[in-house]
């Protein structure tokens, strides 16, 4: 179970729950899929991630439905398409210190922007500090700071996707 020099060899990135149907899986199989875990929703946005359709079927189909809104379409969604676009995003935002600045008061709630080395969540109208424990409040950060989630999800977020959010943040 080492991680080798292949990178993104799937497209699809999926945020799943940690428990579903009593499975068990024996985590870092060679030649499967490498299992990360986040913090909560908020934070596997913020690289890249969407719901999975299996183990979060009603977070996927909220996400998918307002994919295709957004992109006013109708029926099923295009995950290979919605899959390509998110992966072409991680690209973008695994490098924020590139990006340039947003304003943080106008991002929906959900995402994340960079401030220093440390990512900070937008939600209910306040900053939040992430750390491996949890979110702390901040009040003392710039307007204007480097996107980390990517803009096609920020698109979801503020048409209404409500992330699970860790409960440090009340």
């Amino acid at each position: 179970g080492s991680l080798t020099q292949r990178r993104w060899a799937s497209k699809a990135w999926i945020a799943c729950v940690l428990e579903f149907k009593n499975r068990r899986r024996t985590l870092r199989q060679p030649g499967r899929y490498t299992e990360l875990f986040f913090l909560d929703e908020a934070t596997a946005l913020a690289a890249g991630h969407r719901p999975c359709a299996e183990c979060r079927r009603p977070e996927f189909m909220d996400f998918a439905t307002r994919w295709n809104k957004l992109r006013e379409r109708e029926g099923r969604a295009y995950v290979r398409e919605m899959d390509d676009c998110l992966h072409t995003g991680r690209r973008v935002s695994a490098t924020p210190h590139t990006a340039p600045p947003v304003k943080v008061s106008d991002l929906p709630d959900g995402a994340m922007v960079a401030f220093g080395s440390i990512p900070h969540l937008k939600w209910s109208n306040n900053t939040w500090a992430w750390s491996f424990k949890g979110y702390t409040r901040v009040s003392d950060v710039p307007d204007k700071l480097p996107l980390i989630t990517p803009t096609a999800i920020v698109d979801i977020l503020a048409d209404g996707y409500r992330p699970r959010i860790h409960p440090s943040v009340d």
